[in-house]
């Protein structure tokens, strides 16, 4: 059975990617980015190629590997015929009773608690907690160290930042932003950045 993917994405995000890849024994055979700058040159001796709409309608089996959330998404359209492969690093922990997605890749060092439920492209980042009973939809990225209490729902396209924790059953509206260390207390509404100890609200989605 062939044990190939390709990566999408050819920046620094993409070199956690490919070892978590080799960690898991499976065989990362090239990297498509759309910068031509990268074109031809090499990751772990990787070779890059692109654009990226080059290898569309063409059934690869892949992993992405874009920390921007639209981004990812948007891709994720393009190349509507891949097959999208799930990565869980091995010094990584996840419940049997949790539920990953497709494409959804969880890095080293992170816990993911029973009953919890990860959407589709989603990327739990190295270090990251998530407890019981938590749903996160698809296309979020839970930063490096971010703590998330059981229960919690965080919608699609969410951005987690560094260190940041969320306290128990809060609901993180879709496309939200949480800041860099902020603890949040209370709900965050749809298309909103918060920051702070505790995390207020600094931008609404009228302001974005």
């Amino acid at each position: 059975m062939d044990n190939s993917i390709i990566i999408v994405g050819a920046g620094g995000h993409a070199k956690v990617v490919i070892s978590t890849a080799i960690e898991c024994g499976i065989n990362v055979s090239l990297i498509i980015d759309d910068d031509p700058l990268k074109w031809g040159k090499k990751i772990y001796g990787i070779m890059i190629d692109g654009p990226i709409s080059k290898f569309a309608n063409i059934n690869y089996k892949a992993v992405m590997a874009i920390g921007d959330n639209r981004t990812r998404k948007n891709i994720v359209g393009i190349l509507n015929e891949f097959q999208w492969v799930t990565l869980i690093h091995p010094r990584a922990f996840s419940h049997t009773s949790s539920i990953i997605g497709k494409g959804t890749v969880v890095f080293a060092g992170s816990i993911i608690q029973p009953d919890v439920n990860i959407g589709e492209h989603c990327i739990i980042n190295t270090g990251a907690t998530v407890d019981h009973d938590c749903k996160i939809e698809d296309f979020v990225h839970i930063a490096p160290g971010v703590n998330i209490a059981g229960g919690v729902i965080i919608g699609e396209g969410v951005f987690m930042g560094i260190g940041s924790k969320v306290v128990i059953g809060k609901y993180i509206g879709k496309w939200g932003t949480v800041g860099a260390g902020s603890v949040v207390l209370n709900d965050v509404p749809d298309g909103a950045l918060v920051a702070g100890v505790p995390a207020r609200i600094i931008k609404r989605r009228a302001d974005r």
